[in-house]
């Protein structure tokens, strides 16, 4: 099978994947990531190779990765939620109606503190959605998905494979988080992450995209249903909703480790071959 990892860029792109800080050059030969100095604080490592005499030729097709059976959750003890069911019918609601219902939401202990609940932005019929672990103070403050530096971060690594949050058509995006209410200076129990997926799924469902990629533990477990490290899950192809589905890492993480920039490069070309249908 062809390398997955390789892909022609234009000088659009290029300059994009500078903006993410990460430089790739693609050779014929077995590539190694090294660290490099860069001008950029806290660049990626670089992707390098010795030089080659023969141009490289173009990338080949490659057969889309048979989906993984995601292994289950491990059990966890019996979490006392103080909340309200959930409204019935979440699964038929359009999307006026799902965001009011996530918005007045009193279903697990998160509702009681929230300042803000967090629903989702971008293009609603989006090729692309993207999934993150649930919001930070910021993105309560904001009431949008990844902002601050991480938000920042996103936006470039968007763009590199040619995406806006703003835009709308094929360079459109959705983008949303695993739960739509922050917890406060914690972790979200499995409880929660399960009191919400409802919420999930039915955007999913209502954009119906061609790929989604899922940035950060909680978001994995909330869509993949495993508790296996990230690390174990990335450079593969799952499914959710017979939707092709990428893991990958969180910008908030890579912004703390910036040598996996080039591998959450590597993911994106994945999740663009899941696109293009390679």
């Amino acid at each position: 099978m062809s390398d997955p990892t390789r892909f022609d860029l234009d000088e659009r792109q290029r300059a994009m994947l500078a903006e993410m800080g990460v430089r790739v050059w693609w050779p014929q030969a077995q590539v190694q990531v090294q660290p490099e100095a860069s001008a950029l604080p806290n660049a990626a490592p670089v992707v390098s190779a010795p030089p080659v005499a023969t141009p490289m030729p173009p990338l080949a097709p490659v057969a889309t990765p048979a989906a993984r059976p995601a292994p289950a959750l491990p059990v966890q003890a019996a979490v006392v939620v103080t909340g309200k069911p959930l409204a019935d019918g979440v699964d038929r609601m359009d999307w006026a109606s799902l965001q009011d219902t996530a918005a007045a939401c009193q279903a697990c202990d998160l509702c009681g503190q929230r300042k803000k609940s967090v629903f989702g932005v971008g293009d609603v019929q989006a090729d692309w959605m993207v999934i993150g672990d649930p919001p930070g103070e910021d993105e309560e403050q904001q009431g949008e998905p990844f902002a601050g530096q991480a938000g920042q971060l996103l936006d470039n690594m968007l763009k590199a494979v040619g995406l806006a949050r703003q835009a709308h058509g094929e360079g459109g995006v959705y983008i949303t988080n695993a739960v739509k209410c922050r917890p406060p200076g914690r972790n979200p129990t499995l409880q929660e992450l399960s009191t919400c997926a409802p919420y999930l799924a039915r955007q999913v469902a209502l954009v119906q995209p061609k790929v989604i990629v899922v940035m950060g533990r909680f978001a994995v477990q909330s869509v993949l249903q495993s508790s296996e490290p990230l690390g174990k899950l990335r450079g593969q192809l799952h499914t959710f909703q017979g939707i092709p589905v990428v893991a990958t890492y969180h910008p908030s993480s890579l912004l703390r480790t910036p040598a996996d920039k080039a591998k959450a490069w590597v993911d994106l070309l994945l999740a663009l071959k899941a696109v293009r249908g390679q």
